[in-house]
């Protein structure tokens, strides 16, 4: 079960990869100064994620709108994430969680996924700026997208 609303949010540092080259990112960098929305997802190039993260893309003014930064996880290598990014042009960093701590740490992991293990669940979390999770939601079942009007309604 995803870690609930009220928790402090596990720290992280990820690695993401652009055209600058690889590049860490901290949550807590965020602390004090916004909210965060953090959306986990099973794998890069795969049809589902693709349009999560392409309605994420296409309403991103709106997150932004709403103070907040978006981060989109999942266990593919940076370098897997960078081409996907390009491929569709997301203006938001994915984020490499090759090694899969931070997906356990969210308890969004699943157990076998395809013959997979550990890999992120469709999940999304709202993360307020003193690192308290705000909302929280995770799916068992890989072709349901998270709400996005219920992600901008935690955040206004």
């Amino acid at each position: 079960m995803a870690l609930e609303v009220g928790t402090i949010a596990p720290d992280f540092t990820l690695k993401t990869k652009n055209a600058e080259g690889l590049q860490e990112i901290t949550l807590s960098s965020n602390f004090g100064s916004g909210k965060t929305v953090l959306l986990f997802f099973p794998f890069a190039f795969s049809g589902v994620c693709e349009t999560e993260l392409c309605s994420m893309r296409d309403s991103l003014a709106d997150f932004n709108e709403l103070g907040s930064t978006v981060y989109a996880i999942s266990v593919d290598s940076p370098f897997a994430q960078e081409a996907f990014a390009q491929k569709n042009g997301f203006n938001f960093p994915l984020l490499s969680d090759l090694n899969r701590d931070v997906t356990k740490a969210y308890d969004v992991a699943y157990e076998d996924f395809i013959g997979f293990h550990g890999v992120s669940k469709r999940s999304a979390f709202v993360i307020d700026s003193e690192g308290v999770i705000q909302f929280s939601t995770s799916s068992d079942d890989p072709k349901v997208i998270p709400d996005f009007d219920a992600i901008k309604a935690a955040l206004a």
